[in-house]
């Protein structure tokens, strides 16, 4: 008998969908003040790598509220990237007139065994990163973000979700799937559980199912994001996701391509103490006059200057004054010729850092429900 491919479960949905406005003020959440060309530029500024950009520029021409896609794993405590970073570039999306939807995603972690499969351990570490976003400045006011539960969400249309789950996987061989493993941080060498080789069919379909417009995700996210667009040439779908993918972040020591939250001196945690900061930058690896692969220069690159637009040095004057650089190439140039020393440049960096840090410490202090649920994560064991 021959297969029947008409009319996928995902056409009965109309998410991608770019449509001309009637008029800028037709959704007051449109910025009035920023050009066609200002708000490409603020929204392209989120991505390390951009698929494709004439369809971003399109789409921000012809849509009036875009849905930007960001999804997450509650497996354990915030680091920096996933606090500061996100709310950095969620930030830059809303102000760009983006509406983002933020994925918590309960039973994907489930699913990767995080929290040791426990449901319960899961939603509350998924509470937790939510206080942390809010304390640290997130822009939630209004409806510019969205916080969904993909437990709750998948329940309550489970009838939409799961016919596109199922088209997804029967439409991809398993070669094609087990490419996408990196998501999930495994590899395909690795042993991997039915489940694990299901999650990549599962997050293509959010993509579809959340109706976004943009995929706001880290690099090692790509793969299954290019899934996604491949699956529109499946269903001949012609407005594709486009792909934003950001920088990711290395860990604090020499060689760390990303951070780790089973060692914590790769990284820093959100809720660390002002001593904990300082005591991690001064242990991480900063060559001198060495730029490439220099975890400190990285994340003054990523979060202190899109967080202050600056960053500033102080020094004694025998060792050349305070100095304020003013771009991120001026500061390369400094450190490069040898007029910054390591030891001035993570002094400062610390010091940006907890002032960034602050409110949120000062929230989990004083904030009962937060404190206890600071309190709850930290006592969870962190699982693969």
């Amino acid at each position: 008998m021959e297969e029947n491919d008409q009319t996928p479960p995902s056409e009965e949905m109309q998410p991608l969908s770019v449509t001309p406005s009637a008029s800028p003020s037709s959704n007051p959440s449109t910025p009035q003040v920023m050009s066609l060309e200002e708000r490409f530029q603020l929204v392209r500024s989120v991505g390390e790598e951009c698929i494709q950009e004439d369809e971003l520029r399109n789409l921000l021409d012809k849509k009036p509220l875009p849905i930007c896609y960001d999804g997450f794993e509650p497996s354990g405590r915030m680091h920096i990237a996933q606090g500061v970073m996100k709310t950095i570039n969620v930030n830059k999306l809303t102000r760009a007139g983006c509406k983002v939807k933020i994925w918590i995603a309960d039973w994907f972690a489930q699913l990767n065994n995080k929290m040791g499969g426990d449901l319960k351990k899961i939603k509350t570490v998924g509470e937790y990163l939510i206080e942390i976003w809010k304390a640290v400045g997130m822009d939630i006011d209004g409806d510019k973000v969205e916080f969904l539960w993909s437990s709750d969400e998948i329940n309550s249309r489970a009838h939409e979700y799961w016919p596109l789950v199922m088209d997804i996987a029967r439409r991809n061989k398993l070669p094609r799937i087990m490419r996408c493993v990196q998501i999930m941080g495994r590899s395909e060498q690795d042993e991997l559980t039915a489940a694990q080789i299901f999650y990549p069919c599962m997050q293509c379909a959010d993509i579809f199912f959340l109706e976004a417009d943009i995929c706001q995700l880290g690099m090692d996210q790509r793969k299954v994001n290019v899934l996604a667009r491949e699956y529109c040439d499946d269903i001949k779908r012609k407005n594709k996701p486009i792909i934003l993918s950001h920088h990711m972040l290395p860990g604090l020591q020499q060689g760390q391509e990303k951070m780790s939250k089973s060692d914590p001196s790769s990284s820093i945690f959100m809720e660390d103490e002002e001593a904990e900061v300082k005591t991690k930058i001064k242990k991480a690896y900063c060559p001198p006059q060495i730029t490439e692969g220099n975890p400190c220069l990285e994340y003054i690159e990523y979060i202190i200057f899109p967080w202050f637009h600056e960053f500033k040095v102080e020094r004694n004057p025998e060792n050349g004054g305070e100095k304020v650089y003013k771009s991120f190439e001026e500061l390369v140039a400094d450190y490069e010729s040898g007029g910054l020393h390591p030891g001035d440049l993570k002094a400062a960096l610390a010091k940006a850092l907890n002032t960034i840090l602050q409110p949120v410490r000062d929230h989990f202090s004083k904030d009962p429900k937060a404190k206890d649920l600071l309190k709850r994560v930290k006592g969870y064991r962190v699982t693969r």
